[in-house]
């Protein structure tokens, strides 16, 4: 191509303009613990300076007059950084969610969701983490006060108290598909 026509298609595409400051990269221990989400602008300074390295990028790219950087969407740092264990994360149902990524555990819809007792109430049922799981409304009726099993619908993910550091971020919105294996 000649430089008129990378003028040309440059014109083409408009730039989409990112926020720096959004949290929007998971950051990883060294052991592959997941530690919290930061900024692009804090992601790519540990990268820069060597501090991490890129595990998965985004689709996104930071464009400046003399490069080009893909904005990385998990990483991982290159020392072990140790932590104390935090306060355990409180349960509610807002967190019951995050941990099912806003999933039915039965049919996999994201319509109409509310919580689902695996053992009902009625038979002795706890209302914890690993008896409470999200589920579509429609779901929730066909199962009623039956088991699982012998209401014919399986779990797609045994529930469990969650351990990872996402959770203390609440203003994460939206858990990245990539970010799945890594926090799971």
């Amino acid at each position: 191509m000649t430089r008129y026509q990378d003028t040309v298609q440059a014109e083409a595409t408009p730039p989409v303009s990112l926020n720096l400051s959004q949290p929007r990269v998971l950051v990883l221990n060294a052991s592959y613990e997941a530690l919290h989400v930061c900024s692009i602008k804090r992601a790519i300074t540990l990268v820069m300076y060597e501090v991490a390295e890129v595990l998965e990028n985004s689709s996104d790219f930071i464009r400046s007059p003399s490069t080009s950087m893909a904005v990385p969407s998990v990483i991982r740092l290159k020392r072990y950084i140790r932590r104390p264990r935090i306060h355990p994360i409180p349960f509610s149902r807002r967190n019951v969610m995050r941990r099912d990524f806003y999933t039915c555990q039965y049919c996999g819809s994201k319509q109409e969701l509310t919580l689902d007792h695996v053992i009902p109430r009625s038979k002795g049922g706890r209302h914890t983490w690993e008896n409470v799981v999200t589920a579509c409304r429609d779901c929730n009726q066909k199962k009623g006060d039956r088991l699982p099993d012998l209401a014919g619908m399986p779990l797609a993910v045994k529930p469990r108290v969650p351990n990872f550091g996402v959770y203390a971020y609440g203003h994460v919105a939206d858990v990245q598909p990539n970010w799945e294996k890594y926090i799971t």
